[in-house]
């Protein structure tokens, strides 16, 4: 890479010839624009790392972050990581933003991408799944053939590189590896490995693409690469850095799932009956785990809890079900079973390092069921995760405070993060708080685009109030009077799964009629269902959590977005259970200091669904009346763009009207 800059005002200086008309960028793209918003938050980035400083910048949607922080990391000439929320994001970087910028400001930067091992194919692990007594389902055997077909020709080993392989796919676990079953040296595949590679290729470059899972990761294990890497580089920039806590508490969390039961037992049986067939009862010993798995999931999921909550939602208070003496006997159990298969793997351990290494996670199962089983640690919390298919029981941090804090000091250099939706104050105290980063500089950039003019806000004066059993219906009535007028082009954002089923069903029933198709989450994955809508304009999509971000649908394909309720946090929820009572013992107000920032920075991302593009235009419908007629309202609204408001339904469908009419 080029020879660093040396000054702060020599990086500014190349910083803004580059951004300005005429400059490289311009060269580069005929249809590049200057924005004053993109240029002043690529300075102040270009600050942060001559003066190795942390940097917090939240920038409205259209201000073209990407850039702004990587044309002043490009020309600064320094090593850098540059971390971002999904696996999807870091292909878009890598493949696309990072080698046009490059070439615009030509820089001889080399680049590389770096991510987690369950995103690489595992040779070894390949070969064992093919050879496997364990019986395979059809679709299984099928995905594994067509596996096998593409491990001969790639040069990555990069699972996203097999098309329509799905994410949640069981074969995964298969074909890839953990650090708990890595061979690592002496793997006969090591000078093959894909995931090696991978970290060679990151040891080498200038910027290196993670993921924040990956970096979380690496601090509670040290086992992706990222320790040797951090240190090397001058400046890390975290792109999407609002969902940096939850990432970074799902890493620090401790878990013990039935799934990783399932797993354990699966695995003891292929190895044994495939290597060390009659040195050992593998058939009960797998049979032992996966019955003390099963007899864990009864005791703590039972057989009626909560009706009417749909599968995977269920978060269960930890005294709930931890007093119980059954449930003690259930962690025994889970540690007896993880045990005996742990010392029969030892005593063959001469045949291979695979036993060693599994009987090392038989013993780390064991373990967290000991750990389960006795008092949680001051500062963390404890819940049951009970899924579809699983329980977790999880034990975690109240934030990644503590845990990001000891990082940066540990290595001192240009942090950067940013967002589109980082809080609701000057301050940005919803995440600086969380994270330790305080004083940090602070920089807030608007978005360029023209609300008061392409966007309308309508908030209902006469409608139920969302503790009213009729609320969820009245939200799909409107949805569907909202989504008739306009032709499809809809989203509807629940608060909750449980919204779904009763909003789906009266949307079908109403917009029969207009040939307008309702698509449920669940019904299939994410992506599948964000291309049904793209593909054809009389579409309403239904969703929840995961589509309040993260969802780009620029254009006329969605012009009409309507929240259910105000995004408050479950007050039940044990994770919010905990923090509240932290608040309290602070002598801090939960409500105000807690409840609403988080319902504004969700409100903020909900909303910011809607308008994607200078030209976009769209309705944006909060079905709650608590945003007019209660005192917080105003601090929820005004952490909204500054759409125009309309009073009465009618003028919002006469709005939607206009925008069909221009279609």
């Amino acid at each position: 890479m080029t020879q660093a800059l040396a000054s702060a005002g020599q990086l500014e200086s190349a910083v803004a010839r580059a951004f300005a008309p005429g400059g490289a960028l311009a060269r580069g793209d005929a249809r590049y624009m200057t924005r004053e918003a993109q240029l002043a938050m690529a300075v102040a980035v270009a600050r942060s790392i001559a003066a190795a400083a942390p940097l917090v910048v939240e920038a409205g949607t259209g201000v073209g972050k990407t850039f702004a922080y990587l044309v002043p990391t490009l020309l600064s000439g320094q090593r850098a990581l540059v971390s971002t929320a999904t696996k999807s994001l870091q292909d878009q970087l890598f493949l696309r933003d990072l080698p046009r910028l490059r070439d615009a400001l030509q820089v001889p930067a080399s680049i590389a991408l770096l991510k987690g091992r369950a995103s690489y194919l595992c040779l070894h692990r390949l070969e064992q799944a093919r050879q496997s007594p364990a019986p395979h389902d059809r679709w299984a055997l099928r995905a594994l053939a067509r596996l096998e077909r593409w491990a001969t020709a790639t040069t990555t080993g990069d699972l996203a590189e097999v098309d329509g392989l799905d994410d949640r796919s069981p074969v995964i676990p298969l074909v890839t590896s953990t650090r708990e079953n890595c061979l690592g040296t002496e793997c006969a595949e090591h000078r093959n490995c894909h995931v090696m590679k991978a970290r060679r290729d990151a040891m080498a470059a200038d910027v290196v693409v993670i993921n924040h899972h990956l970096f979380f990761a690496d601090m509670a294990l040290r086992d992706t690469g990222v320790a040797e890497l951090l240190p090397s580089a001058a400046i890390a920039v975290f792109d999407e850095a609002q969902q940096l806590t939850e990432a970074g508490m799902q890493f620090l969390a401790t878990t013990l799932s039935t799934g990783q039961l399932t797993e354990l037992a699966r695995d003891v049986l292929a190895l044994g009956l495939q290597r060390a067939r009659g040195l050992a009862a593998w058939d009960g010993l797998a049979a032992g785990i996966e019955r003390a798995a099963r007899e864990l999931r009864l005791l703590v999921a039972g057989t009626g809890d909560r009706p009417g909550a749909p599968p995977g939602s269920l978060k269960l208070r930890w005294d709930e079900r931890a007093g119980r003496a059954s449930f003690a006997a259930g962690l025994s159990a889970v540690e007896a079973a993880s045990g005996a298969a742990a010392q029969a793997l030892k005593k063959v351990h001469e045949l291979g390092p695979d036993f060693d290494k599994l009987a090392e996670r038989a013993l780390a199962t064991a373990a967290l069921a000991a750990l389960f089983a006795d008092d949680s640690p001051a500062a963390t919390v404890r819940w049951i995760d009970v899924g579809a298919h699983q329980v977790r029981l999880v034990q975690s941090p109240l934030d990644i405070r503590d845990a990001l804090c000891e990082q940066m000091h540990t290595a001192p250099k240009a942090w950067i993060f940013t967002s589109a939706t980082l809080g609701d104050d000057e301050r940005l105290s919803w995440f600086t708080g969380a994270t330790g980063l305080e004083d940090a500089t602070i920089v807030r950039v608007g978005s360029p685009f023209d609300y008061p003019r392409h966007a309308r806000l309508y908030v209902p004066r006469d409608f139920p109030k969302p503790v009213q059993p009729e609320h969820s219906r009245a939200v799909a009535e409107l949805a569907a009077r909202c989504a008739s007028r306009l032709g499809g082009r809809t989203f509807v954002l629940t608060t909750t799964l449980r919204a779904l089923p009763l909003i789906g069903e009266v949307l079908r029933e109403r917009l029969a009629a207009d040939d307008i198709e309702v698509l449920l989450q669940g019904l299939a994955p994410k992506r599948a269902l964000m291309q049904r809508f793209i593909a054809a304009p009389r579409k309403v999509l239904v969703g929840s959590q995961s589509f309040w971000e993260g969802i780009d649908v620029a254009g006329d394909a969605l012009q009409c977005v309507v929240i259910d309720k105000l995004p408050f946090p479950p007050p039940n929820d044990p994770l919010v259970e905990a923090r509240v009572k932290l608040l309290q013992s602070q002598g801090r107000l939960p409500f105000a200091d807690y409840f609403v920032a988080e319902a504004a920075v969700a409100l903020k991302q909900g909303a910011g669904r809607l308008i994607r593009s200078e030209s976009d235009r769209g309705l944006l419908v909060v079905c709650d009346p608590r945003l007019r007629t209660m005192p917080y309202g105003r601090r929820l609204q005004a952490a909204l763009p500054p759409m125009t408001p309309v009073e009465r339904e009618e003028e919002a469908l006469d709005w939607l009207a206009e925008l069909a009419a221009d279609h």
